[in-house]
């Protein structure tokens, strides 16, 4: 599909949302109750849902990701756009048939014992899935993408970055906190395998591999992969969603919950690669079987120094530091010359204690980046693109477990799961001896005299974050003052573990 074919049905969608905001009853003046406006919001929400969803796949993420983002879109686009699927009605198989003659050739249906091509069990505006039995009898997933997707999707990544740039030329100070070209970069880069099967094929071996060490989840077997048609083992059960908690027994509901968030803990702050869509249609579980994470066609990746900071992010929240957090948050990004420094570390030190009296039971990480973010976008800092998929990421997950397992407090499994993901780091990235001196110091000096250390900590922050520009004064990645300042950033993270846990004991 051409882009100039695709540009005019995206204007007829927003021709028809043009139309029905001309008819939206709106006070002359901007007048009229509360409850009045309030309606008008939503109903305005809704339409823009109605028309993401009509217009697929990439506009589906993408209004996924604004929900995430309360300083990009209204309180109510927000809520509506958490409503956002990707569930369509099912195509006729004489659609589908001729993908599978030209990707697994014309006596395809040879490789089945059994393929039901009556009733899809998995409709999207992507591909179409159908249940199948293997010549050998193993219980299979035929997942066949829709002839001409990959056109319309390249098609509708030009447009979008097209606009992109165009936004940034037009509202330069919102384009110098938000770039939004580099926000549709990860999630276009994140969204690349759903374009092709081979590419989701090695997301998936290589999440069965981090999976082995779980006992109650899973990652479905690849049987055959092309660019279009993906032949995989079925996952038993039903999504999480629709699961009934009362057909397990408490103990495979937590272990189910508990495995499924250490599993993407593990891949934010420690393998730096995570499943980017873990919402409840992407995670089946069945009574006496592991939780299956499928569709790895959606795939984030971060470096040591992003997952670094995040981690310290969310201690610093669970430690009940403004301060510390404020610092870990501007280095996940920059300040940007309009940006109110001290304002926002003020908003942090207020924020932190509401977020971390509420967490002691219940730590929401997806709701905490919401919040920060808003924060941090409303005083001119700018943020890692990253932390747009993340967070998705993130409230995805939690929603998911909260379906089986809602009495799992999320802040045990996270402070369970801490010192395994620290020495992690230590044992992959410490550059030798004098690394692991400079930490084992720190710790000590820690334990001697923890007041000092984090007055330290914190008055270097303070200090730093006075500073506006001071990113474009980092030191070079290869120069001693970067090893220095990596080793006592990890010293810091350390620290920050300790003290954690020294607080847990107390509770």
């Amino acid at each position: 599909m051409g882009n100039g074919r695709r540009a005019g049905e995206i204007m007829k969608v927003l021709g028809r949302l043009a139309a029905e905001e001309a008819g939206r009853a709106v006070p002359v003046g901007g007048g009229g109750t509360k409850r009045h406006r309030a309606d008008v919001a939503h109903s305005r929400a809704r339409a823009a849902r109605r028309a993401l969803e009509e217009l697929g796949p990439l506009y589906i993420k993408a209004g996924q990701i604004l929900s995430t983002r309360p300083d990009m879109v209204s309180a109510a686009m927000v809520e509506e756009f958490r409503k956002l699927h990707d569930h369509v009605s099912p195509g006729p198989f004489a659609e589908f048939e001729p993908v599978l003659a030209s990707e697994l050739g014309p006596d395809w249906a040879s490789g089945f014992r059994d393929i039901n091509t009556e009733e899809p069990i998995g409709t999207a505006s992507l591909a179409q899935v159908y249940r199948a039995v293997m010549a050998d009898g193993t219980p299979a997933a035929v997942k066949v993408q829709r002839p001409g997707m990959r056109e319309v999707m390249e098609a509708d990544m030009a447009l979008l970055n097209r606009l992109a740039r165009l936004v940034a030329r037009r509202a330069p100070r919102l384009g110098a906190v938000i770039d939004f070209e580099a926000m549709l970069g990860v999630l276009f880069d994140a969204m690349r395998p759903e374009l092709d099967f081979v590419l989701e094929a090695r997301n998936m071996e290589r999440a069965r591999r981090a999976a082995a060490g779980f006992e109650h989840i899973a990652v479905p077997e690849v049987f055959k992969a092309t660019s279009r048609v993906l032949v995989q083992t079925l996952a038993p059960g039903c999504s999480i969603r629709d699961a009934d908690p009362a057909a397990f027994t408490v103990e495979q509901r937590m272990a189910i919950g508990r495995d499924l968030l250490a599993f993407m803990y593990r891949g934010y702050f420690l393998d730096g690669w995570f499943h980017a869509d873990p919402h409840p249609g992407n995670v089946f579980v069945h009574p006496g079987s592991p939780a299956h994470l499928i569709d790895w066609g959606m795939v984030g990746r971060i470096d040591r120094s992003l997952s670094t900071h995040l981690l310290r992010v969310l201690l610093s929240v669970a430690l009940n530091d403004g301060t510390a957090l404020a610092q870990a948050w501007i280095e996940l990004g920059e300040s940007t010359p309009q940006a109110q420094v001290n304002a926002f570390c003020t908003d942090m030190v207020a924020l932190v204690p509401k977020v971390a009296a509420a967490s002691l039971d219940d730590l929401d990480f997806g709701l905490t980046l919401t919040a920060i973010l808003e924060c941090s976008t409303k005083r001119g800092i700018k943020t890692s693109p990253m932390i747009a998929v993340l967070g998705k990421s993130f409230a995805n997950i939690e929603g998911s477990i909260r379906c089986l397992s809602p009495e799992l407090a999320l802040l045990d499994v996270f402070e369970s799961e801490l010192l395994p993901i620290v020495t992690g780091h230590v044992a992959k990235f410490a550059s030798g001896p004098q690394a692991v001196h400079a930490l084992l110091e720190g710790i000590e000096a820690f334990i001697r005299t923890p007041q000092h250390v984090r007055g330290i900590i914190r008055d270097l922050a303070e200090h730093r974050m006075a500073l506006p520009g001071a990113q474009s004064q980092r030191p070079s990645a290869l120069s001693p003052l970067a090893g220095a300042s990596r080793r006592l950033r990890d010293a810091a993270l350390l620290i920050m573990v300790v003290q954690w846990w020294r607080r847990s004991q107390r509770r």
